[in-house]
This record gives structure tokens, C-alpha cells and sequence, in this order.
């Protein structure tokens, strides 16, 4: 299946991996000792493996992980890892899914785990939450080998802890933002001694903010010409009420309850209107000093700092405005509903004298209609506009997690995260493997940047999800009641 969608050609053959070793290179080569790439995710903790069938195995150069009294290797996860290493050239290079408990193994996959650290293949090790994989909710390690290494990483492993990096997609799935992904990388990047790929990520951050924050203006403008339509409709219809000669009360005091909220809005808009002029003037200055920068922002780290940090005061100016701009349309929302429920009133008066007749008329100078298509509208720019400050307050954020925890763009152990450890730090810790082992525990920290509505956004699709499974399960039941006939 996996063939024919990605519209590859292979031989399919029926065979068992751990007995016979079947894959080949398009050349007729066998896999051992002629990979230079590879990439594999295979089924963990296999049991009941004949060892005698497998003993004199060439893709075991490290031996057999352990045998229990069946004569059986009672876990395979150190057989995929021997399989794979043995297939690389001299050169060759791996990087694999395993189960997070092989990292930390004892008896004999220990005693193969040192004999592959000794080798000083071994890269890089990265942990991963639960909850990556569609069908199962367990943790995993992401091993790296390299049999090329530099003689001066040759004795060393990045362990690397990304257990707390990750993205919620429903209540059971996680996985890496494009951004985490990157990341990552960089980390590796910097491990690697690659310091102009980190630095090409930073600068395609401030290429890709600088974008973000000229296009601001341009969705503000239609918020703003959304919200003043709004807003004069509502006021047109207010002076209208307000000119009406003995009104009965209660419509009097619907009205006063409207020209309040209006006021509200109007101030609430000339807030608005003078904070988004600041922004505007800060972002257009943020895009000066940019352009200034020249090639300098693309190679040099003080110089990516500097820009990063001449936009934080307008990281936290766009948050802002992103909260009054959720403020007013729910400012103008709440006119728009007292605007229609005085009109509801005024239509439903009754009355025989010519002010009554008026009375019952003026509701006719609200078309409720362009009222719900105006606030529909001004969502809409809402929507347009909030999305494009977020997106320069998250871009923004990505270059402070990077700069924060690498301010020399240089690689460095980071609490939490990770840590460069050698051969005796290795031994040390009885030959693991785990990241978790080596990088300790991160400090807390206060999340400034805590955005509660995505926060709700998480809860409403496991809510969903909940809803969903609840839904699917009362018709599971109801359908085994008829079949039961009950």
C-alpha cells in the first residue's frame, strides 16, 4: 500500500526479518554495510525470538541482547538496533523511533548498549511525549547514529529532551509545530558546529516578521471602516428614539441603556484608534531598522538580538491591541443587541394617538438586517485583523525561545532541555541512554505569554472529541438494545 501511494516500485517478498535478511539496494547489494541513509520506525518490544536461529547473525556485531530460560531473546527492540547500525557504511547515517524504555535497559541490552556507545556512533537521542503516535498513547526516544562523526564529537551524545515541546491537535494526538520541528534542529545544528544554519533560521524569522508586521496596517484599516459604519447606523437610530416626544418609559429607559453602551464603544474606539496609530508608527520603524541591517541580519547574532529586541515593547503592543480589538466587537455586539431589542419594543407599542403611531414607526429605522450583515462584517475584520497581530506576536516569541536559551548562538546546556554528554558521563549513569537522565529538570516559569483563548480552543476539541465518542457510544448501546430486543 505504502508503494503504491507514494507511486513507488519495489519487491515484495514473504519473509521474516529476524530470520532472514532479504532487503536489498537497487544494485542487488545487500543492506549490511551500504547505507547511507536511513530512516525507520519498527514494532517495539517483539518477543520470543528464536536466539539459537539468530546467534550467528552478521547484523548482530554486538551480540544477542539477553535469553531468557526458552532460549528466546524476550525483547527484539536491541535487535532492530543492531540490524541498523550494521547496515550503515562507513559513512552511513540513522535515525530511528524506539521504545522509551531500550534507552535504559538492563542485563544484556545494557551490556549491547555499552558496546554501541563505545563504538561512538551514537549522535544524538531524543525524547518525545506520549500521544505522537495515531493508535497508541506511549512515549518514545528518537536514536540518531552517525558513523562519520567529527573526532570532536566522536566521544559525545547530545541528549536531547523534548518532552515538553509540542503542539495539541485533539485530546489524544500531539505532535511538532513547523516551528518546534526547527527548533529542534537548530539545537542539533549548534551541537554540529553549524552556526550559520541557526543564524539562517533567526534571519528567516525577521524576514518573516517584518512581512507580518507592514501587512498589519492593511487589515486594521477595514476594522476600523467596519466599525464606523457600525457605529453610525446604531447612533442614526439613538438620536432618531431620542427626538420622539412623550416616549413611554420603559422605551426611555431602554434608550438611555443604549446610549451608554454606545458611548462606551465610542470611547473604547478612540482608545483603539490612538494605540493602533503608536503600533503602526512602531512597526514602520521596526521595518526602517531592518532594512538598515542589511546583510549584517543575516550573519551576525548581536545584530538578530538587537532586531529582536527593538520589537519586544511591539510584541506586547500587538497583544494589546488584540485585546481591545476583542473588546469592541463585543462592545459593538452589545449595542447591536440593545439597538434591535428597542426596536422589538417600539414595533410592539400600543397605542391609538399620533405619538404612539410615531413611536410604533421609529422601529422601522433600524433595518436589523444590515445590522447583523454590519456586525458579521466587522467580525470578519476582526478575525483578519487579530490573526495578523498574533501571527507577529508568535513569530517574535519563536526568535525569544531561541535567543533565550542560546544568546551566543553557540550550543550550551539548557536545564530542562539539553546537555552535551561524553562517553564517562555515559558510564557513569550505567550506560543510558535517556535525555531525561542527563538534562535535569527545568525552573518553573511564569507564562507570560498564556493565551487563554487558545486555551479554550483546547478544551472546546476535547470537548468535541468527547461529544463525539459520547455520541458514537449511545448508538453502540441503543443498536445492541434492538439487537437484544428490548
Amino acid at each position: 500500500m505504502n508503494l503504491a501511494v507514494h507511486g513507488l516500485e519495489g519487491d515484495i517478498q514473504e519473509a521474516n526479518t529476524f530470520y532472514e535478511d532479504k532487503h536489498r539496494l537497487q544494485d542487488g547489494k545487500p543492506l549490511w554495510g551500504n547505507v547511507d541513509f536511513m530512516m525507520a520506525n519498527p514494532p517495539f518490544n517483539v518477543d520470543k525470538v528464536d536466539a539459537e536461529a539468530i546467534k550467528t547473525d552478521r547484523r548482530l556485531p554486538f551480540g544477542l541482547p539477553g535469553v531468557n530460560k526458552d532460549k528466546h531473546v524476550s525483547n527484539g527492540n536491541y535487535l532492530w538496533i543492531s540490524y541498523f547500525h550494521s547496515y550503515l557504511s562507513p559513512t552511513g547515517r540513522a535515525g530511528f523511533v524506539m521504545s522509551s524504555q531500550a534507552s535504559s535497559a538492563g542485563h544484556g541490552e545494557k551490556e549491547v548498549r555499552r558496546k554501541l556507545v563505545e563504538t561512538g556512533d551514537v549522535d544524538v537521542m531524543v525524547a518525545i511525549r506520549s500521544n505522537f503516535f495515531y493508535t497508541r498513547t506511549v512515549p518514545c526516544e528518537l536514536w540518531h547514529f552517525d558513523r562519520s562523526k567529527p573526532a570532536a564529537l566522536k566521544d559525545k551524545v547530545l541528549m536531547l529532551d523534548a518532552r515538553n515541546v509540542y503542539r495539541k491537535v485533539t485530546r489524544k494526538i500531539y505532535d511538532f509545530s513547523p516551528e518546534q520541528q526547527a527548533h529542534l534542529a537548530a539545537i542539533v545544528w549548534l551541537y554540529r558546529g553549524q552556526q550559520s544554519r541557526y543564524l539562517g533560521l533567526v534571519h528567516s524569522y525577521i524576514t518573516r516578521l517584518n512581512a507580518e508586521a507592514q501587512g498589519a496596517d492593511a487589515t486594521l484599516a477595514p476594522l476600523l471602516d467596519q466599525l464606523t459604519q457600525s457605529q453610525v447606523a446604531l447612533q442614526t437610530f439613538s438620536k432618531s428614539i431620542s427626538a420622539l416626544t412623550d416616549a413611554p418609559q420603559p422605551v426611555q429607559e431602554n434608550l438611555t441603556v443604549l446610549q451608554a453602551a454606545l458611548a462606551e464603544q465610542s470611547q473604547a474606539a478612540q482608545a483603539f484608534m490612538t494605540d493602533r496609530s503608536g503600533l503602526v508608527t512602531g512597526l514602520q520603524a521596526f521595518g526602517q531598522t531592518v532594512a538598515a541591517s542589511g546583510a549584517q541580519a543575516s550573519t551576525d547574532n548581536a545584530t538578530q538580538i538587537q532586531l529582536r529586541q527593538s520589537f519586544d515593547k511591539q510584541a506586547e503592543a500587538a497583544k494589546g491591541l488584540v485585546k481591545q480589538i476583542d473588546l469592541l466587537y463585543k462592545l459593538a455586539s452589545r449595542s447591536a443587541q440593545q439597538a434591535q431589542a428597542l426596536a422589538a419594543q417600539l414595533s410592539q407599542h400600543e397605542g391609538k394617538s399620533d405619538n404612539d403611531a410615531a413611536t410604533r414607526a421609529a422601529a422601522d429605522l433600524l433595518d436589523r438586517r444590515a445590522v447583523n450583515k454590519s456586525l458579521k462584517q466587522l467580525d470578519d475584520a476582526r478575525h483578519t485583523a487579530v490573526e495578523q497581530l498574533k501571527a507577529c506576536a508568535y513569530t517574535h516569541r519563536q526568535m525569544v525561545w531561541l535567543q533565550e536559551r542560546f544568546p551566543k548562538a553557540e550550543m550550551q546546556d539548557v536545564a530542562g532541555l539539553c546537555k552535551v554528554v561524553n562517553r564517562a558521563d555515559i558510564e557513569a549513569a550505567d550506560w543510558s541512554l535517556t535525555p531525561g537522565r542527563y538534562v535535569g529538570v527545568a525552573p518553573a516559569e511564569v507564562d507570560e505569554d498564556f493565551d487563554f483563548e487558545q486555551t479554550l480552543r483546547d478544551i472546546h476539541v476535547e470537548l468535541a472529541d468527547l461529544n463525539r465518542e459520547a455520541v458514537e457510544l449511545a448508538a453502540k448501546i441503543a443498536a445492541n438494545f434492538e439487537g437484544l430486543g428490548v
